[in-house]
C-alpha cells in the first residue's frame, strides 16, 4: 500500500469512531478521504489546495479530547507530515492543538513527541517563537514524572536543539540585510544575524542562563535542572563546535556565559552529578577551544592540574575537595595528555615565555607527585631485582621501596594468616581501574567506588600519553626531515637532526623545537615518575607502558639531539635491564645441595633451615621484566645508531654484561617460561577489567614487550644492533668500533697479569684504547660489575670480528683508521700476545680469520694492482698466524684456524690469485715437517722395491709402500695435515694456473699426503687429486715433443697409482684402482698400441695377479677389518668391474688391433673361469658380469673382426661349459658355492654368447650344443641356492634369464622342439616335486630367536610355462616326433600332477588372487587333449603302445579330474561351471575318438569304471559298487522271495558278479559336487545310448565296453532302494536317494542302446561283437533264445533290470518328488536368472511301470 492509501486508512477510521458522537469529525473525514480518492494522482507535497481540508479532521479529533480518537487524529497527522502534506502556516495551530491535548494519556503524549519532532525536521521555515512553542512543548514533557515520556522528551528536545544548530551549518545562501535580525551581544555590541543564527543564539544563551539558574530570554520556560542545561550544552559544543569557531558572536556566549559558570561550579562545593557534567563540559573547552578561550583555558587546565597534585585540595567555601573530584580531573588531564598537538601548543602558549604559568612543567610536576605520594600502595616490584639475588645488610633500596617492601610484606601476612583476600598492592588494570571511568557515569546520582589505586593509574597513564605524544610527532618528522635534508643515503642510520641549522620557517621544525625543549625541561621530572613507576609492583600491562614511555622518551632525545636526556634515559634503562647485583651474584654462585626434609627437626635445626632458607635457590638471572628492558633498551640503541657516539661504551658495556648472564653458568637452560609463577608476575590475583583493558593474568595475549622474552630471543635481538652498523656512516662506525675495542681491552686488562702492547687506537676524547692493568673487581658508573672471573669468550672480540664482517666494504674502501687499523691491530695484538688467556687468542684468531676469508671474495673489478696488494696484505696476515712458533695446543689451534682460513680463500678465490702459489706450497708443506725435537716413525718399504721409470723424475722424499704409512706419529701435526690437505685439494683444483716446475712440487706435495696415516687423506690423494693432476698433463699436450714428455710424466702417475693399488687400507686400493681405470677409460682412445701394449701387461693384468697374491696371504677370518678377505675381495671386485668397462669401452677400438689379442682375450676368459670357479661368490658374480660387458663389446664384427669373434665365442663357450659342469655336479649338495645373482650373470653371459656366436656363425647351435646348454639350464633352475627369493607371485630374475634363453632358441632346428617341450613339461612339474625349504633364514627374519621358514616353490615358473608349453603344442601339433619320443606324454604328465591334487594345489599367489594352479592346468590340458585325442592314433610312426601309453596318460588326467578329492574344499569354491566345461570337453573332443581300434580295450573299460565312480552321488559303507571282474558262468538269478530284513545275504542278478547286498538303516553321506557327479551319469548313458554321428563303429565299440559299468551302477541303486524300503517302513528317505531313483528310471525308460551292445558285452570279445553280432545258437532252448534275443535288443538294459524293476512297481512305498523336467540341469544356473523351469510331479511306482510296459511293447504284447 502506497502512503495515501494509509493515510486513507487512517481518515476512514477516524470516520467510524466518531461516527455517532463526532459527526462534524465524520463529515470532515469523509469529505478527506472523498478529496483524496478524487485527486488520486495529484501530488501532496506543499499542496496548499488541500492541506486544510486535510487537516480539518485532525484538528476537530482532537478538539474531541477522547483519547481513542486523538490517538487516530495524531497518526493522520503523521501520515500527512510523512506526505509532507502540512502547510508551514498550519504550524502554529498543530503546536496549539498538541498543547491542549498534553495533558492526555501517555500514549498520545509519546504520538506528539514523534510527531512534533518529524514536523519541526521536515519544516525548515520554522524560527522564532514557533520554535520556542516546539522547545517549550518537549520542556513540558520532559518534566513528566512518567520515565519513558520523560526520556523520550529529553531526547526529543536534544534532537530539536541539534536541529536548531544544524540549520545553521547547512544553510548556504545568504539572506538579504533586511531579513536580518539585529541581535544585542554580552560585551554590548550588536549582530546582524539570519533566523538560523538568532535561533542558536537565543537557544544556547538560555541553556547557558538555564544551567546557571538565571531566567532565559528566549525559551518560554521559568528553570530547567542544571545537569540537563550542561548536558544539553554538552552535546551541542561536543557536535557542533565548528559552528562556535565560524560565528563570534555564539562564542563570546562561551566567554561571558559558560566559563564563568563552570569556574563556579568547579569551586564551590557542588553534587557529583553537576561536577561531573560541568568537568565534561571543561575537557570540550580545553580540548576545542583553547586557542579562543587561552586565558579560561589556563585557568582551567591549573586548576584541574592543582586538584591532582592536592595543592587546591579545598573547594571556595573552605570544605575538603572530594577523592572523586581528582579522579575526575585527573581523567581530564589524560585526555588532554594523550593530544600530542594540545600539549604542545600548551608549552608554546604558557611556558616558552617567560611570565606564564607554567602548564606543562606543572603538570609534569604535578603527576610526578601524583605517582610517588603513596610508595606503600604501589609496592615493589620484584622482579626489576633479578631472580635468585639477595640484597646486603647495608640495604640499596630508597625509602619508597622500603615502604612499598614492607607493605607487600604485611599484606603477604595478614591475608595468608587470616585465609583472606585483601586489596592486593600494586597497580593493575584488573584491580585499579573501573569498568566505566568515572566521567562517564552520567546516570549516577552519587558518585561510585573508586578504587583506590585508580587514580595513580591515572597520573601513569597520562606520562605515558605525553611520551607517546612525542614520539608520535617528532619520530616521523624525524623520518621526513632525515630524508629531505640529509646527505647521507636513505639506508644508512641517521645522525641526530640538528634542528639550528633546519629552516626555521618550517612548521615542522618549529614543532621539533618545542618538543626538544619540552623534553629538556621535563626529562628530569619524567625520568624520576617512570624509574619510580617501573620499580612499583605493576601488572603486564601497565609494566609495558611504562616500558614502552622509556623508550619513546629515549628515541626522541636522541633524535632531537637532547644527548643529556638520551644518556639519563640510557643509563636508566642499563641500570633496569641488568641489575647489579645479577652480576655480582652470578660470579660467585655455586650450586646449592638439595637440603635434607625439615619435618622432625627440632626447635634449633627448624631456626636454622628457615634461616638458611632465604639464601637463593636459583642461580641469579634477569627476570623477564628485565628481558624487557634490556630489549627496550637495544631497540632504542638500534635506532640511535647514528647519534650515539662515545655513548655507545655505555650501551656496549650493558649488552656485554647482559650477553654473559643470559649465557654463562648454565643461566640460559633456566628458560623463563619454567621460572615459578610468583617470580614471573607482580603478586595479582585478581582478573578484572577497566576502560575495556583486561589483565594480562587470564588467557589473554601477552603484550608486545612481554612477549619473545626468552634468552635467545633477546640475544637475536643484540645480534641485530650489531648487524644495524651497516647503516651507520663512517664517523659513527669508528665511534661504535672504538668503543668496542676499548671495552675488550678494559676485559682483558683484568684477566691477563702483563700489560699488552700498547697500540694508537683513541676515542673520541683522545684517551687511549690500550689495555691497562686494572683492579680485580671493579664498578663502573653505571653500577654494572666487570668480573675477573675467566668468561667463555670476550664479548667485545667476538662482536668485533661480527661487525667487521657487516662492514668488509669499510676494510676496502674507507680509510684506514675507519675501521681496518683499530679492528687488525686489536685481533691481531691479541692473537700474539702469549699471556693472553687461550681463549681469547683463538677467538681473536677466529675473527680475525672471517675477516681475511671474505676479504679476497669482495675484490671484483677491481684494477691488478689494488688486487695484489690487497691479496698480499691478507696473505702477509694469514702469514703471521700460520707461521706462529710453538709446540702448545694454543698455537696448533691458531695455526689450524690459519690453515683453515687459507682453505676458505683458496676455495672462495683460487682462480683469482695472482700472487703467493709458492709460499701457499710452502705453507701446506710445512704441515708435513714435524716438530723440533719430535721423533718420527717411518718404517716403509725401501724405494728399490716400487717399480721405477727412470724417465720419470723422482719426488726428493724416500718413497714408501702403502703398506706402513705412519710419517710421523705426533697427533697436532696429524690435525693440521688434514687441515692443509683440504687446501692442496683446491690447489689441485686450479692446476691450470701452475707452471711445469710448481706442478712437480704439486705431484711432490701429493706423494707426500698420500702416505699419511690418515686414510682419507690418502684415499683423496690417491682417487682424486692425482686424477687431477693426470687429466691436467693430459690436456697440456699439444705438440710431438710436449706429448712425449707429459705421457712419461702421465706413466709415472700411473706407476705410483700402481703402488698404492695394494695398500693395507681398502680405501686407499679402492681409490687407487679406480684413479688407474679412469685415466685409461679417459684418455684410452689418445694412446697408442704400443702404450696400451704395455698398459695391458704391465698394469692390467699384473693388479689382477697382485691382487690374488695379497689376498692369498690374509686371513680368511682375520680380525681386523680392514685386513679381512672380505675387504679384499670388494678389492678384487673394483678390478674386475673396472677391467670389464675397459674390454666393453675399447675392445673394438684399440685391443682388437694389439697383434696379440688372442693371448689378451685368453689370459682374460682364464682369469674370469678361475674367479667364478675358485674364489668367493661375489666375486664370481663380478666377474661374470665384466665377461658379459665385454662380449657386449664385439658390435657389428666385420671381416677379420668377425673371425675373432667367432673364435673369441669358442674360448667363451669352453669355459661357459665347464662352469656349467660344475654346476651340474654340485646339484645334489648341500650349500653350493654359486648365488642366484651370480648364475643370472651366468645365464646371461650365455645369452650374450649365443647372439655373438650366432651373428658370427649366421645360424643356430647344433642340436647337441643345445642339448648340453639345456642341461646346464635345467640343473641351474634346481640348483639348492643358499639365499632366498620369492617366486610364488612373479619369477626370480634366474627364471626370467632362464626362459628368455629358451625363447631365444630357434626350433627350426629338427628336435629342439621336443628339447623345449620336455623342458617345459618338467618346469610345470617343479612345484610339486622339487619344492624345498631353506631352514637358515636370515638374521632379519628371526622371530623370538627362531630361523623362519622359507620354501623355494617354484610357483610362478609353473604359472608362467603352462600356458606356454600348450600354445607350442599346438604349434607343433603336426609333428610326429614329439609323439614318438614320448614328449606328448610327458606333457600330459606334467598336467596330470596339478589336476590330480587339485584343491590341495600350492596357493598360486601370496599377495593377488590369481586363478589356482589346477585350474590352470586343466585348461592348457583340454587345449592339448582336443588337439591329441584326434590326432595321436593317426600317426604311423607311432606304435600301438605309444598310442596307448598317450592314451593311458590321458586317462590318468581325465580320473585326477573326474575323482578329485574335493571334500576339503568349501562348498562355495566348488566350480560349477569350470566343472561343467570339463565335462562338456570330454563328451565333445574325447569320446569320439575314444572307440579307435588302436586304443586297448582295457583303456575304454577304465575309462566307464571311472565315470562310474564319478557318478556317486551319496555313499554308504554297506553298499559297496558292483565288481564287474567275474565272469558271466557265476551269475545267478536273485531270491525275489526271500526275506528283505533277514541278516541273510541276498543273491542278486548281477553281470559278471555275485554280490552280497543287504538292507541298512544307516545314513547315507552325500558327497561334494552333486550335480557334478550326474553330470558324469549323463556321460556315463551317453557312452552306452544310441548316437547318430559320424563316429557310428567307435562308438559302438565304446558302447559295448562300458555298458557294464553303467547296468552295474544302475542295478546297484534299484536293488539298495529294494531292500531298504523294506526296513524304512513309513520313514522317509532322504532327498537325494529319491532323487537318484527317479532319475535313473526316467534315464532307462527313455535310454535307446546300440542294437546287440549288450549281447557283445557279454561276450568273450566286446570290440569284435560291437558292431556285428554272429547268428543266435540257442535254437533249441526257448529260454536261452528268448535272453538271446533280449540282449540283442535296444532295450536290453529293461531286460536286464526286470527283476528290479519288477520289483519297484510293487513295493508298498514309492518314492515321489517335483523335478524339473530338465533335471538333473545340464549346466548351472545362471544368478539372477529369471526363468524357472517346469516343474512335474514323479513317482517311482509310476516310472517302474512305465519301464515294464516298454518291455511290452518290445516283446509285442503291448501295443504303443
Amino acid at each position: 500500500m502506497s502512503s495515501v492509501s494509509f493515510l486513507i486508512s487512517e481518515l476512514q477510521a477516524l470516520a467510524t469512531e466518531t461516527r455517532r458522537r463526532h459527526p462534524e469529525v465524520r463529515e470532515a473525514s469523509d469529505k478527506a478521504v472523498a478529496l483524496l480518492r478524487a485527486n488520486a494522482g495529484v501530488s501532496l507535497v506543499n499542496n496548499d489546495a488541500f492541506a486544510d481540508e486535510l487537516l480539518r479532521p485532525v484538528f476537530l479529533g482532537c478538539k474531541t479530547k477522547n483519547a481513542k480518537v486523538v490517538t487516530i487524529a495524531l497518526g493522520s497527522l503523521q501520515r500527512l507530515i510523512a506526505l509532507r502534506a502540512v502547510p508551514s502556516y498550519a504550524l502554529p495551530q498543530i503546536l496549539a492543538t498538541m498543547a491542549e491535548i498534553l495533558t492526555q494519556g501517555v500514549d498520545i503524549q509519546l504520538k506528539i513527541l514523534q510527531a512534533l519532532l518529524s514536523l519541526v525536521t521536515s519544516l525548515p521555515d520554522v524560527h522564532g517563537a514557533t520554535m520556542g512553542d516546539a522547545l517549550l512543548l518537549c520542556f513540558r514533557l520532559q518534566e513528566s514524572r512518567i520515565a519513558v515520556v520523560s526520556s523520550t522528551a529529553a531526547a526529543t528536545l536534544r534532537q530539536l536543539v541539534m536541529f536548531v544548530f544544524e540549520k545553521v551549518l547547512s544553510k548556504k545562501e545568504t539572506d538579504p540585510p533586511e531579513s536580518l535580525t539585529t541581535v544585542r551581544l554580552p560585551d554590548g555590541t550588536s549582530a546582524n544575524l539570519n533566523s538560523s543564527e538568532v535561533d542558536a543564539y537565543y537557544v544556547f544563551e538560555d541553556l547557558c542562563l538555564l544551567a546557571n539558574t538565571e531566567s532565559p530570554n528566549f525559551l518560554k520556560i521559568e528553570s530547567l535542572p542544571k545537569t540537563f542545561a550542561l548536558e544539553l550544552i554538552e552535546s551541542v559544543l561536543t557536535n557542533y563546535h565548528v559552528l562556535f569557531h565560524k560565528h563570534p558572536e555564539i562564542l563570546l556566549l562561551l566567554h561571558h556565559h559558560l566559563s564563568p559558570l563552570l569556574l563556579k561550579s568547579l569551586s564551590e562545593r557542588s553534587s557529583f552529578p553537576l561536577i561531573l557534567r560541568s568537568t565534561r563540559v571543561v575537557f570540550i573547552l580545553l580540548k576545542q577551544f583553547s586557542d579562543e578561550l587561552v586565558t579560561e583555558s589556563e585557568v582551567f587546565a591549573m586548576m584541574l592540574i592543582k586538584i591532582i597534585s592536592g595543592e587546591e585540595s579545598s573547594a571556595s567555601d573552605g570544605s575538603r575537595r572530594p577523592h572523586w573530584m581528582r579522579v575526575l580531573s585527573a581523567e581530564v588531564l589524560r585526555g588532554i595528555c594523550s593530544d600530542a598537538d594540545l600539549i604542545r601548543q600548551y608549552w608554546e602558549r604558557y611556558d616558552s615565555e617567560n611570565g606564564g604559568s607554567h602548564v606543562f612543567t606543572s603538570l609534569i610536576a604535578s603527576l610526578k607527585r601524583l605517582v610517588t605520594e603513596k610508595p606503600a600502595l604501589l609496592g615493589v616490584g620484584q622482579q626489576m631485582q633479578g631472580l635468585g639475588v639477595q640484597t646486603d645488610g647495608s640495604g640499596n633500596y630508597k625509602l619508597e621501596q622500603v615502604a612499598g617492601m614492607m607493605a607487600n610484606a604485611a599484606t603477604t601476612t595478614v591475608t595468608g594468616a587470616l585465609g583472606i583476600h585483601g586489596a592486593p598492592v600494586g597497580l593493575s588494570l584488573a584491580t585499579c581501574t573501573m569498568k566505566v571511568q568515572c566521567i562517564d557515569q552520567l546516570d549516577k546520582a552519587d558518585a561510585p567506588m573508586i578504587p583506590e589505586g585508580y587514580i595513580y593509574v591515572l597520573g601513569l597513564q597520562c606520562l605515558v600519553s605525553i611520551a607517546e605524544g612525542f614520539a608520535s610527532t617528532a619520530l616521523p618528522a624525524f623520518t621526513s626531515l632525515t630524508s629531505r635534508f640529509s646527505s647521507t643515503e636513505a639506508s644508512k642510520l641517521p645522525k641526530a637532526l640538528n634542528l639550528e641549522a633546519l629552516p626555521s620557517e618550517e612548521p615542522m621544525v618549529q614543532q621539533l623545537r618545542s618538543d626538544k625543549s619540552m623534553i629538556e625541561a621535563g626529562w628530569p621530572a619524567l625520568l624520576a615518575s617512570l624509574s619510580f613507576l617501573i620499580n612499583t609492583n605493576l601488572s603486564d600491562e601497565l609494566f609495558t607502558d611504562v616500558l614502552a614511555a622509556f623508550q619513546a622518551l629515549t628515541n626522541v632525545s636522541g633524535v632531537l639531539g637532547a644527548q643529556t636526556s638520551r644518556d639519563a634515559f640510557i643509563t636508566s634503562l642499563s641500570k633496569l635491564a641488568i641489575p647489579s647485583l645479577v652480576v655480582t651474584r652470578l660470579d660467585s654462585w655455586v650450586e646449592p645441595s638439595t637440603n635434607r626434609s625439615t619435618s622432625g627437626m627440632g626447635v634449633v635445626d627448624g631456626i636454622t633451615a628457615l634461616a638458611n632458607a632465604a639464601m637463593p635457590v636459583q642461580a641469579p638471572a634477569l627476570s623477564e621484566r628485565n628481558i624487557a628492558c634490556l630489549k627496550v633498551l637495544v631497540y632504542s640503541a638500534s635506532y640511535l645508531g647514528g647519534s650515539l657516539g662515545p655513548s655507545w661504551f655505555n650501551v656496549l658495556e650493558t649488552l656485554q654484561n647482559a650477553d654473559y648472564v643470559l649465557t654463562a653458568k648454565g643461566t640460559k637452560s633456566n628458560s623463563l617460561r619454567k621460572m615459578p609463577s610468583n617470580l614471573m608476575s607482580p603478586p595479582i590475583q585478581k582478573s578484572m577489567s577497566g576502560n575495556g583493558i583486561s589483565d594480562s593474568n587470564a588467557a589473554e595475549p601477552r603484550p608486545v614487550l612481554l612477549a619473545d622474552t626468552e634468552p635467545e630471543n633477546v640475544l637475536s635481538a643484540i645480534q641485530g644492533l650489531f648487524e644495524s652498523t651497516k647503516d651507520m656512516d663512517d664517523e659513527a662506525f669508528r665511534h661504535f668500533a672504538v668503543a668496542l675495542c676499548k671495552l675488550s681491552a678494559e676485559m682483558i686488562s683484568m684477566q691477563v697479569s702483563a700489560d699488552m702492547e700498547d697500540t694508537s687506537i683513541e676515542d673520541s676524547n683522545g684517551a687511549p684504547v690500550s689495555p691497562t692493568v686494572a683492579r680485580a673487581h671493579r664498578r663502573r658508573v653505571s653500577g654494572i660489575q666487570l668480573s675477573r672471573t675467566p668468561r667463555s669468550g670476550d664479548f667485545s672480540v667476538n662482536k668485533l670480528g661480527m661487525i667487521a664482517l657487516l662492514n668488509i666494504h669499510r676494510l676496502l674502501y674507507a680509510d684506514a683508521e675507519v675501521a681496518w687499523s683499530p679492528i687488525s691491530e686489536h685481533l691481531l695484538s691479541i692473537i700474539r700476545h702469549p699471556a693472553a688467556p687461550t681463549s681469547l687468542r683463538l677467538q681473536a684468531a677466529q675473527n680475525l680469520d672471517q675477516v681475511l676469508v671474505i676479504i679476497p671474495r669482495s675484490l671484483s673489478n677491481f684494477p691488478t694492482e689494488l688486487v695484489a696488494e690487497v691479496q698480499r696484505r691478507t696473505l702477509d696476515a694469514l702469514a703471521l698466524q700460520v707461521l706462529t712458533e710453538g709446540v702448545i695446543s694454543t698455537v696448533v689451534d691458531i695455526r689450524r684456524m690459519g690453515l683453515e682460513t687459507l682453505h676458505s680463500i683458496l676455495q672462495t678465490g683460487a682462480h683469482t690469485l695472482v700472487v703467493g702459489w709458492e709460499a701457499i706450497l710452502e705453507m701446506l708443506g710445512s704441515v708435513c715437517r714435524p716438530a723440533p725435537g719430535v721423533p718420527t716413525s717411518n718404517t716403509g718399504i725401501p724405494e728399490e722395491s716400487i717399480p721405477y721409470s727412470p724417465a720419470v723424475p723422482t719426488t726428493p722424499h724416500t718413497r714408501l709402500t702403502p703398506l706402513n704409512t705412519s710419517s710421523f706419529s705426533d697427533k697436532p701435526n696429524l690435525i693440521l695435515i688434514r687441515v692443509a690437505f683440504q687446501s692442496l685439494t683446491l690447489v689441485c683444483d686450479t692446476l691450470q694456473s701452475l707452471s711445469t716446475e710448481q706442478l712437480k712440487l704439486c705431484i711432490t706435495t701429493l706423494g707426500l699426503f698420500g702416505r699419511q696415516v690418515d686414510t682419507n687423506i690418502a684415499l683423496t690423494a690417491a682417487e682424486s687429486l692425482l686424477w687431477s693432476v693426470s687429466d691436467s698433463i693430459q690436456l697440456r699436450r699439444k705438440g710431438a715433443s710436449a706429448e712425449a714428455q707429459y705421457n712419461e710424466l702421465w706413466m709415472f702417475l700411473l706407476t705410483e697409482l700402481l703402488v698404492l693399488c695394494t695398500d693395507a687400507r681398502p680405501e686407499v686400493r679402492g681409490g687407487s684402482i679406480q684413479t688407474v681405470f679412469r685415466s685409461l677409460q679417459l684418455y684410452g682412445l689418445t694412446l697408442s698400441l704400443e702404450m696400451w701394449d704395455q698398459c695391458i701387461w704391465k698394469i692390467v693384468f699384473p693388479l689382477l695377479d697382485s691382487l690374488q697374491k695379497s689376498a692369498g696371504s690374509v686371513s680368511p677370518d682375520g680380525a681386523d677389518p680392514l685386513l679381512s678377505k672380505a675387504a679384499w675381495d670388494e678389492s678384487k671386485i673394483l678390478a674386475l668391474q673396472s677391467i670389464g668397462s675397459l674390454f666393453n669401452d675399447f675392445l673394438m677400438a684399440k685391443l682388437l688391433q694389439l697383434p696379440d689379442f688372442g693371448t689378451v682375450w685368453n689370459t682374460f676368459v682364464t682369469n674370469i673361469q678361475d674367479f667364478a670357479l675358485l674364489d668367493t661368490r661375489s666375486i664370481g658374480t663380478v666377474a661374470l658380469r665384466s665377461l658379459e660387458k665385454a662380449l657386449k663389446a664385439f658390435k657389428d664384427p666385420a671381416g677379420a673382426d668377425l673371425k675373432l669373434a667367432d673364435h673369441s665365442c669358442e674360448r667363451v663357450w669352453e669355459a661357459w661349459e665347464i662352469m656349467g659342469a660344475n654346476i651340474s655336479q654340485q646339484k645334489n649338495s648341500s650349500g653350493g658355492r654359486f648365488t642366484q645373482d651370480s648364475l643370472v650373470a651366468l645365464v646371461d653371459v650365455v645369452r650374450t654368447l649365443r647372439a655373438l656366436s650366432r651373428m658370427a656363425r649366421g645360424h643356430e647351435w647344433e642340436l647337441e650344443r643345445l642339448k648340453s646348454l639345456l642341461s646346464i639350464l635345467k640343473a641351474i633352475i634346481t640348483y639348492p641356492f643358499s639365499d632366498f627369493r620369492p617366486d610364488i607371485d612373479s619369477l626370480t630374475p634366474l627364471q626370467n634369464n632362464i626362459l628368455s634363453v629358451y625363447d631365444g632358441i630357434d626350433m627350426l632346428v629338427p628336435g629342439s622342439p621336443s628339447l623345449i617341450l620336455a623342458d617345459f613339461s618338467y618346469f610345470v612339474t617343479l612345484p610339486f616335486v622339487a619344492a624345498y625349504e631353506l631352514r637358515q633364514a636370515p638374521l632379519s627374519s628371526q622371530v623370538e630367536g627362531r630361523p623362519v621358514i622359507q620354501k623355494v616353490t617354484y610357483i610362478a615358473i609353473c604359472k608362467r610355462v603352462m600356458p606356454v608349453l600348450a600354445h607350442l603344442y599346438t604349434r607343433f601339433k603336426a609333428s610326429a616326433d614329439i609323439y614318438a619320443d614320448g614328449t606328448v606324454d610327458a606333457i600330459l604328465l606334467a598336467y596330470a600332477i596339478p589336476i590330480k591334487v587339485k584343491y590341495n594345489c600350492p596357493a598360486p599367489s601370496k599377495f593377488g588372487s590369481d586363478v589356482p594352479l589346477w585350474k590352470t592346468a586343466t585348461t592348457n590340458f583340454l587345449s592339448v587333449a582336443k588337439e591329441c585325442a584326434p590326432r595321436v592314433a593317426d600317426f604311423s610312426e607311432c606304435s600301438d603302445q605309444q598310442v596307448s601309453a598317450t592314451w593311458r596318460r590321458l586317462l590318468e588326467v581325465f580320473e585326477g579330474a573326474l575323482l578329485a578329492d574335493c571334500s576339503t574344499a568349501a562348498e562355495d569354491s566348488i566350480d560349477e561351471i569350470f566343472d561343467h566345461a570339463f565335462i562338456a570337453t570330454i563328451k565333445s573332443h574325447i569320446t569320439p575318438y575314444l572307440g579307435n581300434k588302436r586304443i586297448t580295450d582295457d583303456i575304454i573299460i577304465d575309462f566307464g569304471k571311472i565315470l562310474q565312480h564319478a557318478s556317486k552321488i551319496h555313499e554308504v559303507g554297506a553298499t559297496p559298487l558292483f565288481d564287474d571282474t567275474r565272469t558271466s558262468s557265476e551269475q545267478n538269478q536273485p531270491d525275489v522271495h526271500q526275506e528283505i530284513s533277514s541278516p541273510m545275504p541276498y543273491k542278486g542278478f548281477k553281470i559278471h558278479e555275485l554280490v552280497d547286498v543287504v538292507g541298512t538303516t544307516s545314513g547315507f553321506n552325500i558327497l561334494p559336487r552333486e550335480r557334478f557327479s550326474y553330470w558324469c551319469f549323463d556321460l556315463l548313458f551317453l557312452l552306452c545310448s544310441q548316437t547318430t554321428d559320424h563316429h557310428e563303429e567307435k562308438r559302438r565299440r565304446v558302447a559295448a565296453l562300458c555298458l557294464p559299468q553303467l547296468l552295474g551302477r544302475i542295478n546297484q541303486a534299484l536293488l539298495s532302494y529294494c531292500l531298504d524300503t523294506e526296513i524304512y517302513g513309513d520313514m522317509p528317505f532322504s532327498r537325494t536317494r529319491e532323487e537318484e531313483l527317479i532319475y535313473i528310471l526316467k534315464q532307462v525308460a527313455s535310454m535307446k542302446l546300440w542294437s546287440g551292445s549288450l549281447w557283445a558285452s557279454q561276450s568273450e570279445s566286446p570290440s569284435e561283437y560291437a558292431v556285428k553280432q554272429p547268428e543266435s545258437t540257442q535254437t533249441n532252448n526257448i529260454s536261452s533264445m528268448i535272453r538271446d534275443l533280449a540282449y540283442r535288443s535296444e532295450k536290453a538294459h529293461l531286460f536286464y533290470s526286470y527283476n528290479l524293476l519288477l520289483k519297484l512297481s510293487s513295493t508298498a512305498k514309492a518314492a515321489v518328488a517335483w523335478l524339473p523336467d530338465s533335471f538333473p540341469d545340464t549346466a548351472p544356473a545362471l544368478e539372477g536368472a529369471s526363468d524357472v523351469p517346469p516343474i512335474s510331479h514323479y513317482n517311482s511306482k509310476e516310472l517302474a511301470n512305465a519301464c515294464l510296459a516298454v518291455l511290452g511293447q518290445e516283446m509285442g504284447l503291448l501295443t504303443q
